[in-house]
């Protein structure tokens, strides 16, 4: 499969997955979380289907398309190592949605950086949220659910908190 394939699976999936949680989160309190800007297309995408819905965005240094750049009030700057912490102490088990998209091209290293903010993120999640993220994850209580009709097997993940 070429590369360009590849990508194109990535973003279909991605926009099937962060679609079903919107529609499955419709309704619940909370604030929304998007973990790694980079251009801003899913945060864009977001923001677009849940206008209603705060959408903050968690970002090392922001470089993102001027047409998808959250306000600054919106934006939580660092490494999401010491933001995550930080903002449960801030927002407490409150997200209803959080997407994650922080990997790169190393597969290693992304299995490694998702052992070490799996934990961080876990407890941000409220009960019946949805974690959306194009990398497995290592929770110990969420659930991973099956991906929608139109998403790719391996190219996104999704897991609920259920209790």
């Amino acid at each position: 499969m070429s590369r360009l394939d590849v990508f194109i699976n990535r973003m279909v999936s991605q926009r099937a997955c962060l679609d079903f949680a919107i529609e499955q989160t419709r309704g619940m309190a909370g604030p929304v979380f998007e973990l790694g800007l980079g251009n801003g297309r899913t945060f864009d995408h977001m923001r677009e289907r849940m206008p209603e819905r705060d959408v903050y965005v968690f970002e090392r240094k922001v470089e993102s398309n001027p047409a998808s750049t959250p306000e600054p009030e919106m934006t939580i700057l660092g490494d999401v190592r010491e933001t995550l912490p930080q903002s449960l102490e801030r927002f407490g088990p409150t997200a209803h949605l959080i997407h994650a998209d922080l990997g790169g091209h190393n597969l290693e290293k992304n299995v490694q950086f998702a052992r070490e903010i799996s934990p961080l993120i876990e407890p941000m999640l409220a009960v019946g949220g949805i974690f959306v993220s194009s990398d497995r994850m290592f929770f110990t209580s969420l659930t991973e659910l099956p991906l929608p009709a139109d998403a790719i097997e391996g190219r996104c993940f999704i897991y609920r908190r259920d209790a």
